[in-house]
This record gives structure tokens, sequence and C-alpha cells, in this order.
């Protein structure tokens, strides 16, 4: 349970965008901040031109994050900080296929959360970083009913320009919290047993929402 909250705060934070990130529309994409804001205000944006989706069509919300979120996360190398010194006992098609169903799981989640957003502001804090850095931390702010809630990213510069690979809710980044309940699972039946746990909990959530 802890693990879904923490991911859907995370969830709701690159999916939304209101007056607080407005300046996003002239947003660079090619600085690490730039990238956050552009794609909140191209993700928030969707959402309101899309019927579907704000009906809660999970097809639509999954596609959605797929095209708009998912191509800017390096998901090999968060799978392999969630995964952590297992990572390298692996073979390299166990690799493939954990990368592959975190990825699964991962959207799934974000969809759920991205049908329920509602009104919520996104603020940026300013970003404290050289211009010869390749790995920075993005700091955020969701601010809706309740208490605001405290958002970092970790984004690397690589060949193709920024990239996500961790993210961190009220203290604890999403690469750590899985590590724990991961390395339980592998501990008690092996990397293949954790890939076949993954694949169960996505099929299970396939056949709930249908998509």
């Amino acid at each position: 349970m802890l693990v879904k909250l923490k991911l859907n705060a995370w969830i709701v934070a690159l999916g939304l965008s209101a007056a607080a990130c407005l300046p996003a529309l002239g947003a660079d994409a090619s600085t690490a901040d730039g990238l956050v804001k552009e794609l909140s205000q191209e993700t928030i944006e969707a959402v309101k031109a899309d019927k579907a989706i704000q009906a809660g069509d999970m097809g639509r919300i999954q596609a959605l994050v797929e095209t708009k979120v998912m191509p800017h996360v390096n998901f090999k190398r968060l799978t392999a900080s969630s995964v952590g010194r297992y990572w390298r006992q692996a073979t390299p098609e166990q690799q493939d296929k954990l990368q592959k169903e975190f990825r699964t799981l991962l959207i799934r989640t974000y969809a759920g959360a991205l049908s329920q957003v509602k009104d919520h502001q996104l603020a940026f804090k300013p970003l404290k970083a050289a211009p010869e850095e390749t790995e920075v931390v993005v700091k955020t702010q969701v601010r809706g009913k309740g208490d605001p809630i405290q958002l970092e990213y970790r984004l690397e510069k690589g060949d193709k320009g920024w990239m996500i690979y961790d993210m961190n809710v009220l203290g604890i980044w999403l690469g750590d919290q899985y590590r724990s309940s991961f390395a339980q699972e592998i501990s008690a039946k092996g990397i293949d047993g954790l890939i076949q746990s993954l694949v169960e909990r996505n099929t299970k959530a396939a056949a709930k929402s249908g998509a």
C-alpha cells in the first residue's frame, strides 16, 4: 500500500499542470526542469482535449502515458535501481523481462492515478545546477487539498537528452521503495519468481480494467 501511495504522488506530479506552471507553454525541453514542465503541460492539455480520457477510458489513458511520458523515463536504470544488487545476477533475458513487466506496472498505476486527477497545481523550485552537470535533481511541489506534496526528480543527460530515472516523494526515492519489496520476492522465489509475480499483478490489473 505504501508503494502505491508514493507512486501515485509521483504520477500526479508528472500528469498535472495548472496556474503555477503555465510558463511551461514556452518551456525549453533541452533543460532538465524544462522537460518536466513540458511533460506536465502536454499531458494535461491532452487530458483536457480527450473526452474519453476524462470519462476514465483506461485504454486511452494508458496510450497517453505511453506516448507522452514514458519515452522520457530511463526504465533500464530505474529497474536496475529497484532490483538492486540482484540486477547483476540476472541474465540479459531476465533483465529484459523485469524491465518489461516493471514498465507495464508503472504505466498501469500511472494511468489509474491520472484518471482521478482533479484540481491541483504544480509549482517548480529554482533548479540549482551548473550548465555542465549531466545529473541533476528537479524539485517540485503538488498543491491541492491538504498539505502540499514535495516531489523531486533525478534526471540524467545522455545522447537522447534529459531522461528521468528516479523520483522522490516525501523523502523516499522510488527505486529505494521498490528495492525492499523486490528483494523479499527474490529471496523467497528467485529472480524468475519476481518476474512471475509482476506478470500476475499486471494480468490481474488488465483483467480488472478491461484494458
